[in-house]
């Protein structure tokens, strides 16, 4: 629904969303696998914006190792090339992003994800 393109103004201001993509971070817990793979293709969603703002960047950042750890280990049951290529980009794009600004993730409340 996300990327029907007459919803992309309401996709835009999803993805720019700290609070969004805190709570995808925290579905990654789930225990359930369709509930993670769900998370994982909305999440991709943040990944792949080239506009994100700073506060979503540092949240990223901070999170960066725990987030290539899980991703690095989630897998699904069946094989899907098309999961695995978007797995590799998420990973490519959170291992490769820079704080751009001076704003860090102390100044959000509570956006470190335990692991």
């Amino acid at each position: 629904m996300l990327l029907d393109r007459s919803n992309s103004s309401v996709m835009i201001r999803y993805v720019s969303s700290l609070d969004n993509m805190r709570i995808l971070m925290n579905l990654f817990r789930d225990s359930n696998k369709i509930i993670q793979l769900d998370t994982f293709q909305v999440f991709k969603l943040f990944a792949a914006n080239k506009n994100k703002p700073p506060e979503i960047i540092s949240v990223l950042v901070t999170n960066r190792s725990k987030l290539l750890r899980f991703l690095g280990d989630f897998s699904i049951d069946k094989e899907d090339e098309q999961f695995e290529a978007d797995k590799a980009q998420v990973i490519k794009e959170i291992a490769t992003l820079e704080i751009i600004s001076e704003r860090s993730c102390t100044d959000a409340d509570d956006c470190e994800v335990e692991s």
